[in-house]
């Protein structure tokens, strides 16, 4: 990836609308379930984005490989999506902007307490 792309968030795109594209080979409710989880990892994000790529990329092979199998949405994640994207983003440690900001506010609190 050069400085440009880096900077515009082009590669970004790119890898994006490669997964939409699978995505739509997909049954429809694994697209429903894909537009659910999309929703809830974004909040996970750090500024760019790029920290979800790979989750993202992970999740739509796991669909994928469910589809194949002929395994119902439900089988595959359960009934909280929801729950299911928290256990992800927490087992790949990304932070959602509520999380950063706690703990930038712990450390300042810490600060001014000196400890």
């Amino acid at each position: 990836m050069n400085f440009w792309e880096k900077i515009t968030g082009s590669d970004m795109k790119k890898e994006f609308k490669e997964l939409e594209a699978r995505v739509k080979e997909l049954p429809v409710d694994y697209q429903t379930a894909w537009d659910k989880i999309n929703v809830n990892l974004w909040s996970y994000s750090d500024f760019t984005g790029r920290n979800l790529m790979p989750i993202l990329d992970g999740v739509l092979g796991l669909l994928e490989e469910t589809a194949a199998e002929g395994q119902s949405v439900q089988e595959a994640l359960g009934d909280d999506i929801k729950g299911f994207c928290f256990a992800l983003v927490d087992k790949e440690g990304a932070k959602s902007y509520r999380d950063k900001w706690r703990e930038q506010l712990n450390n300042n609190v810490a600060k001014k307490l000196g400890r």
